[in-house]
Parts: C-alpha cells; sequence; structure tokens
C-alpha cells in the first residue's frame, strides 16, 4: 500500500515568502513616511488656488457690472491688500491660515495684479495671485 502524500508548504517556501513580504515593506515604507507632509502642503496650495480664485472673480464680476465705492449688493469687495481676498472667498478664511503681505507693503492698486502674496497654514507656505479693485 501507498502511503498518502502530505500537501503543504516546505520551509525554504516559507521563508522565501517572509523575505519577500520583508523586501516589499522595506520598499513601500518610505513611500507613507512623508504622507502627512505633503498633506499639509498640498493643503495650503489648494487654499492658495482658491484665494487667486476668489479673487480673479470678484475682479471679473465687479468689472463686469461696472461697481465701484464700498461693497454692494451682490457681495462683491474691494480688494486693495492681499488679506483683502479672504473677504471675496465664500466662508471666509479657513481657521488657521493666514496672509502675508508681500515684503513691499504698498497697497495693491486698482487693476494691478500682484502674485506674491502669501497664505501660511499647518506650517506650510504658498503664493497666490490678487487683482486689485476699488
Amino acid at each position: 500500500m501507498n502511503k498518502p502524500q502530505q500537501a503543504g508548504f516546505t520551509l525554504i517556501e516559507l521563508v522565501m515568502v517572509i523575505v519577500i513580504l520583508g523586501v516589499l515593506a522595506a520598499v513601500a515604507l518610505p513611500k507613507f513616511v512623508n504622507v502627512d507632509d505633503d498633506a499639509k502642503q498640498a493643503a495650503v496650495n489648494g487654499v492658495a488656488g482658491a484665494l487667486s480664485s476668489a479673487s480673479a472673480i470678484n475682479y471679473a464680476s465687479r468689472k463686469a457690472k461696472g461697481e465701484t465705492g464700498s461693497a454692494s449688493t451682490n457681495k462683491t469687495v474691494a480688494i486693495t491688500t492681499c488679506a483683502g481676498v479672504a473677504n471675496a472667498l465664500q466662508g471666509g478664511l479657513p481657521s488657521g491660515y493666514t496672509i502675508t503681505e508681500p515684503t513691499s507693503g504698498s497697497p495693491i492698486t486698482a487693476e494691478a495684479t500682484i502674485t506674491n502674496c502669501v497664505v501660511t497654514g499647518n506650517g506650510k507656505t504658498a503664493n497666490f495671485t490678487a487683482t486689485g479693485i476699488s
């Protein structure tokens, strides 16, 4: 009579699987270590993009309707500083974020566009564009 053959993995096969999993973990782990840092920068970049868009939409809306002076009935605002762009952003600037004026410190004149306004949050910074309109 023949003995039934046992099914299973050999010790060498199990060791090889463990080695392969170890190599994969060693390669993949560094990819996930800096994810938090990248996420913080992406969040600040998103806020900067929203500020740039808010400034452009506010400018276009005021120009199209011929509005000047103080805030009008359709919620557009005068933008004379980088920080003033936050007033054009629906919902305002998210908590924990601040806007820094460029080193020149001079106000944004009407029709002028500056690209070096800075928003800071989560220890990260990003530039955004502001277009002045009175």
